[in-house]
């Protein structure tokens, strides 16, 4: 069974897997993604971030969560290790956070290019939105952006 907990973003198990993020994001769709994130944007009031781990206590993945503007949050450095499972997990503890911070939305943004991901946040729930702050105008071609969002219940 998988374990989610809050942690500090700039601790050494969160960096390893922003690194582990920003790596993969660099193969697939050549820019690991890092200038997009800031680790002081989660850390206060109406953020979080997150890390899963196993049974062992091996960290597996990694996600965070910032407001935007109002009821909406954004999704931020979401990661897990291929085949651990730790994806969906850690999506479901940062819409659970999400809505008891008063959220009623959550957007994100990823690379069109990046197929996996898309996939992965459609079989969740998650549609198109229309780009936001600096996705404005990033929308052409097959590395682009796509922002995608979904209702909290």
């Amino acid at each position: 069974m998988l374990r989610v907990a809050a942690a500090d973003p700039a601790s050494a198990e969160a960096l390893a897997l922003i690194a582990q993020l920003d790596a993969a994001l660099l193969a697939i769709t050549g820019d690991s993604g890092a200038s997009s994130f800031d680790p002081r944007d989660v850390i206060g009031e109406g953020t979080a971030f997150v890390i899963a781990y196993d049974e062992q206590g091996e960290a597996l993945g990694c996600g965070a969560l910032r407001s935007i503007e109002g009821d909406v949050a954004e999704l931020k450095r979401m990661y897990a290790r291929p085949g651990s499972g730790a994806g969906a997990v850690i999506l479901a503890e940062l819409e659970r956070r999400a809505a008891a911070f008063g959220y009623r939305r959550l957007w994100l943004s990823t690379r069109r290019v990046n197929a996996r991901a898309v996939s992965f946040y459609e079989r969740h729930g998650y549609s198109p939105v229309p780009p936001y702050g600096r996705y404005i105008g990033r929308d052409t071609g097959r590395n682009a952006s796509v922002c995608l969002g979904r209702e909290l219940v």
